[in-house]
């Protein structure tokens, strides 16, 4: 379950998708807000860079007005910043924010872990275990454009795995930011980060929900040290 913020929800009928941006039985707004964010979430609109509203209208073969709508739900989370008289560009994660949500993470995930361990069902467990062996053999070839999505997919599966709707409801929302920061350090973290998925999913499937919950916090923390290099290394 994808969620949009309510600012950005609609009640039109336009379910047609213009040029590019193809997401059939899907409102225009929502369909060019998902292509933007993909598109920061990637890579393709860097940190900082300019956005120019005529142009990405273009591009996609829309009108302005649903690019200024999405801009607006991207600004709401964080994916955007909005100037008066200056436009809109792509944000830049500062490093308080990215420790606010490494924190963030690290309690939550932890709590998902340890409920999943008591919780998940014999095919969630299925599932974790199939998204972990499709990581690490992406991580060993070195497929960068399919690791962040099935980074994305295991921790949406460990949230449903808990069987909390509010724990995987937060999770989802916070979904695509921390794909954002995932992608930035998917050259350093691949390999190791599979490793302890996979460590995680063990504990999960011999129910021992302590081990789970450190092995968790474990991977956030080690994923928060990776992040932190990177920034030292890159500025």
């Amino acid at each position: 379950m994808s969620v949009t913020p309510a600012s950005f929800q609609n009640t039109d009928d336009d379910s047609s998708i213009a040029g590019r941006v193809g997401r059939a039985h899907q409102p225009l707004r929502r369909a060019v807000y998902h292509e933007v964010q993909r598109r920061i979430v990637d890579g393709r609109l860097q940190q900082g860079e300019r956005i120019y509203e005529d142009q990405l209208a273009h591009e996609l073969d829309v009108s302005r007005n649903p690019v200024r709508e999405a801009l607006q739900a991207l600004e709401a989370e964080g994916f955007v910043e909005l100037e008066p008289r200056r436009g809109a560009r792509v944000a830049v994660i500062s490093e308080a924010r990215a420790n606010d949500l490494f924190e963030m993470r690290e309690a939550l995930e932890g709590m998902v872990a340890r409920l999943a361990a008591q919780r998940r069902t014999p095919e969630q467990l299925h599932e974790l275990q199939r998204v972990v062996v499709a990581g690490a053999e992406a991580a060993v070839a070195g497929d960068l454009t399919t690791l962040p999505g099935l980074n994305t997919e295991f921790h949406r599966l460990l949230g449903e795995a808990a069987h909390n709707s509010m724990l995987a409801e937060t999770v989802e929302r916070m979904s695509q930011l921390i794909e954002w920061v995932y992608t930035r350090r998917i050259t350093q973290r691949g390999t190791m980060s599979w490793s302890e998925h996979r460590r995680i999913v063990e504990a999960i499937a011999a129910g021992d929900a302590e081990l789970a919950f450190a092995e968790a916090c474990t991977h956030i923390s080690n994923a928060r040290q990776a992040y932190v290099t990177d920034q030292l290394t890159t500025s």
